[in-house]
């Protein structure tokens, strides 16, 4: 094999790879000089916690963006329009959370997210158009759904640092801010995963602290609109 030949074959493999994988990827600067972060609270409205997050953002002047099931609305009505009115996003996480219903196919996933969308809806008067997969896109996400999604205006968001908080309600405080603020890779752009269910007494503990550590380093905080660039874990081929 001439090694123009191979060194061509090197170039097409890395074309195809790129190809392959959503360019959205790499839309958000991660190493940008502005330090921004998005704090992300997945699996509410729930009460009290829901209510206790954002009385602790209240006090700290920090917007951020709640994912919310759509069939733990109802009953909690005026926890998502403090949500609202508070000046937070909210972002879609399925109807049911039940992921043997929600992955068994791509038509029931859009079906559920549109279900969401309409209680929020109901609530709110407004139409939410970002969303997270439960338990993130890596292994649900195809190219097609990537675009059917897309083409139905939505948007979606994993995250790049997470507590682990989900797996694990009983973490401590302690350990849910190390891991909330274990940057390794000084990442300038950070979206961050914590969880609202009604087991996450813990993570309004640890929360001051981490709203406390980012601040002091400098970041800014922002709630995830449609114009924030996505972030999505990489496509399987």
């Amino acid at each position: 094999m001439t090694k123009r030949l191979i060194i061509f074959i090197l170039i097409f493999c890395l074309m195809l790879e790129m190809s392959l994988f959503p360019k959205n990827i790499s839309a958000l600067n991660l190493n940008s000089e502005e330090k921004i972060i998005y704090l992300t609270f997945d699996d509410g409205p729930s009460d009290p916690i829901t209510n206790k997050v954002l009385d602790i953002l209240k006090e700290n002047d920090v917007k951020a963006t709640f994912f919310l099931i759509g069939n733990q609305i109802k009953g909690l009505e005026d926890v998502v329009t403090r949500i609202n009115n508070d000046g937070h996003s909210i972002g879609l996480h399925t109807y049911t959370h039940k992921f043997n219903k929600i992955y068994s196919n791509n038509a029931n996933f859009i079906m559920e997210m549109k279900k969401c969308q309409n209680e929020i809806k109901k609530v709110t008067n407004t139409t939410p158009t970002i969303l997270r997969f439960p338990g993130g896109s890596r292994k649900h996400l195809s190219i097609n759904l990537l675009q059917t999604l897309h083409d139905k205006n939505l948007k979606i968001y994993d995250w790049n640092m997470e507590t682990l908080d989900g797996i694990n309600p009983k973490l401590s405080p302690y350990k849910i801010l190390k891991a909330a603020t274990n940057n390794k890779e000084n990442l300038s752009t950070v979206i961050l995963l914590l969880h609202c269910d009604y087991m996450h007494k813990n993570t309004c503990v640890a929360l001051p602290n981490i709203i406390k550590y980012y601040k002091d380093h400098g970041y800014v905080f922002k709630p995830i609109t449609n114009d924030t660039p996505e972030l999505y874990f990489p496509i399987k081929k």
